[in-house]
């Protein structure tokens, strides 16, 4: 975890100095009155290893959790707000951004097990992505209270996406079924889901344009334009189709607003 992705999540406002509360709606990882229940379902299905968030603890209005998740699990810490310190284990912080620096420098937890546990990453509280994913429905679920039975399994994770796409040859112009992966940057395809190396990784920052593709004899087709080749996909319906290029023109959106 590096520093920027932490202690980047706390703005500096001269107000904050004078109200605590205002000072925590800063950091963007503060999760409010989210229950100890939501946010291990929350950080199970959209979080990953060393996925981390802070909430409102029932111990007291000045009470704090720390919750993370490790490997297949969620554990949470206390941490205790007197003033403008606050207490977390045996250190004190004289401020949020001292908090905050700690875990960008020294992100080592250590479990009632003795298992080392490392902050990663903050599961942020606002959480831009597409309205199709169901990880985003698990997440507005969450905040707005509702039980777990509205909750969706085994949601994917936050901005990926997986699948069985056909795609076109670059000379012989026949369609073959691959394994396509979509995470951060790069959408990688395979020869099938078994295979580890990937046949080649494709760079979203040097796509120039995702679209419905209509001159294929085949329907449900898109193609991702690159500077040196078109790359033409196919997806089993419509719908799937329409998944895959919603989340690559996100994609492509959050990579020009990052310029």
């Amino acid at each position: 975890m590096n520093e920027s992705d932490t202690a980047g999540s706390v703005r500096s406002d001269t107000s904050s100095q004078d109200d605590p509360e205002d000072e925590l709606e800063l950091l963007g990882w503060f999760h409010h009155d989210l229950s100890r229940h939501a946010t291990e379902a929350l950080l199970l299905s959209n979080g990953k290893d060393g996925s981390y968030l802070l909430r409102k603890s029932h111990e007291g209005p000045s009470s704090y959790a720390l919750s993370v998740r490790a490997k297949d699990s969620v554990k949470h810490f206390q941490v205790t707000r007197s003033g403008t310190t606050y207490t977390f284990g045996f250190n004190e912080f004289q401020s949020i951004k001292e908090f905050v620096s700690h875990f960008a420098n020294q992100p080592l937890l250590g479990s009632e097990t003795g298992t080392i546990i490392v902050l990663k990453c903050p599961y942020p509280r606002e959480v831009e992505e597409p309205s199709i994913y169901e990880s985003v429905r698990v997440h507005t679920a969450m905040q707005s209270g509702r039980t777990e039975n509205d909750l969706v399994a085994n949601a994917a994770s936050l901005g990926t996406k997986e699948g069985h796409l056909m795609k076109q040859g670059a000379i012989i112009k026949n369609w073959k079924t691959r394994w396509f992966t979509l995470n951060r940057n790069e959408l990688k395809y395979f020869k099938d889901k078994m295979c580890v190396e990937p046949i080649r990784t494709l760079d979203l920052k040097e796509c120039t344009g995702v679209q419905f593709d209509y001159t294929q004899e085949k329907v449900n087709c898109f193609c991702l334009v690159f500077p040196e080749r078109t790359f033409y996909l196919c997806g089993k319906t419509g719908v799937e189709t329409d998944e895959w290029i919603k989340i690559l023109r996100w994609k492509l959106a959050q990579i020009k607003k990052s310029r």
